[in-house]
């Protein structure tokens, strides 16, 4: 059964958000909330958590996962970025953005995309994500947690945890936030490329 942990949305307690990260930095897999909906992480080099996400949302390889990285700094480690890529994502984080870029050394093979070798990355602008992510103290293996044959992310922790009880570890709750998934921009062809439109306002990308 997973752990269940419900949080102060606005003033997450530390002692809970601690207790999440020890649970991912065994080897679990978790359901938390980010700024545009929920999300399945776990440890950037947790194979068998990967293939858990793979599994509960019937993805191929060719599914491009995402890094969620607490800052601009941390993002950077893990991509390849020239000076107008930089100035783009810069102006664009934090935000309900996910940006496709060549990845670095530093990305676990199994995680990139096979012909392209990229990767997803983003920086959300929610205050639960980002105490989880300052107390892990490096970026979250993640995948938009939507289920097959499904039009919309479940918004509810909750229901999350009824739902998916047997194939999660734990679910971090910290009320509703939302059902868009995050507005997905490609950089890695040479042209800006608008793969998914979400959360985040394209406008900015056109």
């Amino acid at each position: 059964m997973a752990k269940y942990f419900d949080v102060n949305p606005e003033n997450p307690q530390r002692r809970t958000i601690s207790n999440v990260a020890d649970i991912i930095r065994s080897g679990s897999l978790v359901a938390y909330p980010t700024d545009s909906c929920f999300a399945l992480g776990c440890q950037l080099g947790n194979r068998e958590g990967l293939g858990r996400i793979r599994s509960i949302r019937e993805l191929d390889d060719r599914h491009h996962f995402t890094l969620v990285c607490q800052n601009f700094a941390q993002l950077g480690q893990f991509v390849q970025l020239d000076n107008d890529v930089f100035r783009a994502i810069k102006a664009a984080t934090p935000g309900s953005y996910t940006f496709i870029l060549p990845a670095t050394k530093e990305v676990p093979k199994q995680l990139l995309h096979p012909k392209k070798k990229t990767v997803g990355v983003r920086i959300p602008d929610h205050v639960v994500t980002q105490a989880l992510l300052a107390e892990l103290g490096e970026p979250l293996l993640s995948s938009t947690l939507l289920l097959p044959d499904e039009e919309e992310p479940m918004t509810q922790g909750w229901e999350i945890k009824e739902r998916l009880d047997h194939v999660v570890d734990a679910v971090l709750d910290s009320g509703d936030c939302g059902v868009k998934p995050t507005t997905v921009i490609d950089f890695s062809g040479g042209d800006v490329e608008i793969v998914r439109r979400g959360a985040g306002d394209t406008a900015r990308f056109e």
